[in-house]
Formats: structure tokens, sequence, C-alpha cells
């Protein structure tokens, strides 16, 4: 059995491999730049050459690619984009041309690829990535399953908080399914509100296989989980600081007892703490995160989460977990006082979101969990050498 997962995060897309015939610490892995930052750089490019812009293809991240878009347009170039395109920066497409981007129809944009750069906005590139693995000798033709993860804010409707339409879904999910595995859907059953979700399944409309897709926060989150330590503990508070975004759940035995979600860049290491003492002892109000400007808290378990008790407060994973870092070179404040725990599930913190996906997608297709869960419990089907199955 062989899965393909990609996790999409802001600074880089992170691709596992799945055999089931190896060992998981075997199979093959890429850490690549993101969509958002491969769109950046192209724009920037442009920038300096002055070159009109197209872009076309489906929504996407925005951060760098929107900064770069929205900077083209102020230097006076001329900025199309199509109406599946735009939605990257604003699902009301009268906004963004305001920004002045003009958005045009797909007859006109075809008028004018002969005139212009064009780029095509999309997170998940299957055939980029197939042509990357088949230069190694490396087939994705015989997948059983293709897992992507990205961050989806959801289409809020007009003058509605789109951290609050986050927050909205995440109770509705979490109350309809205890389990981190709840933000993962097959492709033909994505709410319609989740708009990225449905845009990767759109750009990838010819798979061989099914397509899950899932949320990138709890991918991490249930990621990080198959760290051994992490493991064994029965209840557990498992923070991923992401580029863009930090997100804490709570952790028991039947399922998640609370989260909140906030902005990285609006947060230090004495605030986040205090988020997350907040979220263990049950103090913590959705309006305390969402007033400092992050996403908001759900807190739903009333037995406490204490802190002590065991060699480790929290479990930390995500391209930014340095804020945790415990060096001499910073004051006791900027340290901070629980001690973390940094997971490294399968010896690679890098990818925990893939690991997140592979178990997601044994919970949302059945018939591949044994033998998902037989591989993350250490277990491959014939025990082979990477070398044996080239």
């Amino acid at each position: 059995m062989k899965i393909l997962t990609v996790d999409i995060g802001t600074g880089t897309q992170d691709i596992f491999l799945y055999d089931s015939n190896l060992d998981i610490e075997n199979g093959f892995k890429l850490v690549l730049p993101s969509p958002t930052m491969m769109i950046h750089r192209r724009l920037k490019q442009a920038l300096l050459s002055r070159t009109p812009i197209l872009l076309a293809g489906h929504q996407m991240g925005g951060g760098p690619s929107a900064w770069a878009i929205e900077e083209v347009a102020r230097a006076g170039i001329p900025v199309y984009m199509t109406p599946a395109a735009a939605t990257t920066l604003n699902d009301e497409l009268d906004k963004v041309g305001k920004l002045g981007i003009r958005v045009v129809g797909e007859d006109e944009a075809e008028g004018l690829k002969s005139k212009v750069e064009s780029l095509e906005l999309r997170d998940f590139d299957f055939e980029l990535i197939s042509k990357t693995f088949a230069d190694y000798g490396v087939s994705l033709k015989d997948l059983d399953a293709i897992a992507v993860a990205v961050f989806d804010h959801g289409n809020a409707p007009a003058g509605i908080s789109d951290r609050q339409f986050r927050f909205d879904y995440l109770d509705e999910r979490i109350k309809a399914k205890n389990s981190l595995s709840a933000f993962a859907y097959l492709s033909n059953d994505i709410p319609k509100i989740m708009t990225r979700l449905q845009a990767v399944a759109d750009s990838a409309p010819n798979l061989d296989c099914p397509l899950v897709v899932m949320d990138t926060a709890p991918a991490a989150v249930l990621g990080a989980n198959f760290d051994t330590k992490v493991a064994t503990r029965r209840r557990k508070i498992v923070c991923n600081v992401g580029n863009f975004h930090t997100l804490a759940f709570r952790l028991g035995e039947k399922g998640i007892e609370g989260v909140f979600e906030h902005h990285t860049g609006e947060i230090d290491l004495p605030k986040l703490e205090k988020y997350i003492r907040a979220l263990a002892d049950g103090s913590l109000k959705h309006q305390d995160v969402f007033d400092d400007m992050g996403h908001g808290a759900l807190v739903y378990g009333t037995n406490p989460f204490e802190f002590g008790k065991d060699e480790f407060d929290v479990v930390v994973t995500g391209p930014r977990r340095s804020m945790f870092s415990l060096t001499s070179a910073l004051s006791h404040k900027e340290r901070g006082n629980l001690r973390p725990y940094f997971a490294t599930p399968f010896g690679d913190m890098m990818i925990a979101g893939c690991f997140g996906l592979l178990g997601a997608t044994a919970e949302v297709m059945p018939g591949l969990s044994e033998t998902i869960y037989g591989s993350l419990n250490g277990k491959n089907e014939r025990g082979l050498a990477p070398w044996d199955n080239i």
C-alpha cells in the first residue's frame, strides 16, 4: 500500500510517501518551498521587470503570495486575476478590485496570455510532485490514496469575522466527532464553506485514487501524538507553533477537551504560556483570545489539567517551536516556566503533519486502517529495505 501525504504550510510543503512494505523511517520524504512562497518569488521577479501579470487557477494560501500580488498592483503594474484565483485575496471580489487588481473572466484571461506573464495558483500540484519523484526513479502511479493538508479559514459571509467563523466551524466539528480526524474529509465530503479545501480537490480532478483533505494544525497535533513519549500520555497539551498560526489542543481519554488558536506574530512566550495555563485549568474564554486578535478558544472538559506531574508539561511541534527553546542566552522570564517536550514522531518533526494525515486517512478510509495502524505501531507488511522496493 502506498499513500502520498502533503502538508502545505506557509514556509514549506512537507511531503511523505508512505509505503506499507517499509518501516516508517524508511519512507521517502521531501521538504520543499511552499506554493505561496514559490508564487511570491515569481512575483518579486515580475516587480523588477515591471511585467504585467495574469493570475489564474485556484484559490490558494495567501500570506507571502498575497503580499506580493498587492505589492505589484501598488507599483502600478497591471495585475489580472480570474475569479477563482482572486478568492486567494478575498472571497468578496469587489474588495479585490479595490486593490487595483482587475478581475477578468476565463475567456478574457485566455486572450491576455500572449501579452502578460501568466501564473497558475494552486496549493497542490500533483504533476510537479510526481515529476520530482519520477526524477529519482519513484513512480506515483500506484497510489492507494493521497492526503493533503492546508489551513482553511472558511468562506465567512459578508460582515462576519473570518476568525469567528473558523471557530464556529471548529466547535461544530468537535461536537460532531470529538477527534482530531474530525477535520479530515474525503474529497466528495468537503463542506461547502471550506473553499480552500475544495480548491485542493478542484486542482487535482483526474487522480486515480481517493483524495483526503485536512486542516494543517490538527494534522500536526495528531502527528505529534505518534512520538513514543507523547503516545503514552493519557492527557496532554500539544502546541503547534506555526509560521502564521499557533494552536494548542488539550487532549484527554475522551478526546478534545479544549483548544485555542492565535496568530504567531501576535504572541511571545509569556503570553503563550498564559493561554496554555488557562487552557489547562479551564479558565480560558473565547473572548480572551479573540479580543487579543487571535482566533479564539473552546473549552469542553471540566477536569483541569495539572502541570508538574510528569517529566514535561507541554508537547511542542511546528516550524517556530524555537519560541520554547531553553537557551542560557535568554532570561528566566523569556524562557518561560512550562517545561516543553519537542515531539519528533518517527525521528522527524518536519513531517509531523504528514504522519497526522496518515493517521486521519486511516479514520476516513477504514479499509486502509489495519495496514496504516500496523505501520504506525512499528510493523511493516514485508520487512523490506528501501532498495528492495526499487
